[in-house]
């Protein structure tokens, strides 16, 4: 499998600072196929991990040049590796289960699904118990599993859910010229049969974006977070996966971010 992580691989966890709060965020990119049961595979996931500042009450304002940012990212290069992705994933979701004051996902019921169906017919105790949550988290009193597919509403006005639209509103840009000419199928394909290295990175630039956006829209939706003017996600992106993704380097890329002031 392909690992990128700057916590020592699955299951790590940054340290906890005096008076900040762990935030985990859940993403999972799934093949589909609605014909058959349990037809859905998994292929690549990713957790980010952000450390913000304990609240007063009031929302804290973002500064993305000081946010601590962490994550670990993998990708199958296989379908044989399958289980072993499945069982990486459970030691993250073991992780932030124990670990995060927050976990946030978009649509995450689907994400846990298919990683427990992906899982046989003895999914590790971790999936299981954060299904559970997720079907508890309404009724939870610490409030530790936050959906921003289901649990966005009072921050938002469009009726749209998707995850693109939903950051749309919020004044985060999440650009993603990664699939302007391939659809992700088709870019996991040329990884599988071609070994496309970028088609794996496009996927995996896209993947840890999603989680890193959905920490900030549950940030948003929980009251803890809130920013004055538009965010760059993939700004946050380049800073977090510099030097280790050749895709972030490629022109199409570079072209979203900011110009740097000449020197």
């Amino acid at each position: 499998m392909h690992l990128i992580s700057d916590l020592d691989g699955p299951g790590g966890v940054p340290a906890r600072l005096p008076g900040t709060r762990l935030v985990a965020s859940i993403d999972v990119e799934w093949s589909k196929n609605y014909r058959i049961k349990n037809g859905n595979q998994a292929f690549c996931y990713s957790i980010v991990w952000l450390t913000v500042p304990t609240s007063d009450g009031s929302p804290v304002i973002l500064d993305t040049g000081r946010l601590p940012v962490a994550y670990t990212s993998l990708y199958l290069d296989s379908d044989a590796e399958r289980g072993d992705l499945v069982a990486a994933a459970a030691a993250d979701i073991a992780a932030a289960t124990e670990a995060a004051d927050l976990i946030t996902g978009h649509q995450l019921c689907s994400d846990l699904a298919v990683l427990a169906a992906n899982a046989g017919p003895r999914p590790p105790a971790a999936l299981l118990a954060a299904r559970q949550a997720w079907r508890d988290r309404r009724t939870d009193t610490a409030r530790q599993v936050l959906d921003t597919r289901f649990d966005a509403d009072h921050v938002l006005f469009g009726r749209s859910r998707r995850l693109v639209d939903v950051c749309g509103e919020l004044d985060l840009d999440v650009t993603q010229p990664e699939l302007a000419c391939k659809s992700m199928t088709a870019l996991h394909r040329d990884w599988l049969t071609n070994r496309d290295v970028q088609a794996r990175e496009r996927i995996t630039v896209l993947n840890l974006r999603h989680s890193l956006s959905t920490a900030l829209v549950g940030l948003r939706a929980a009251g803890e977070l809130t920013w004055p003017k538009p965010v760059n996600v993939n700004t946050m992106v380049a800073t977090a996966l510099a030097g280790r993704v050749g895709w972030l380097d490629h022109p199409t890329f570079r072209a979203l971010l900011p110009e740097r002031p000449a020197s």
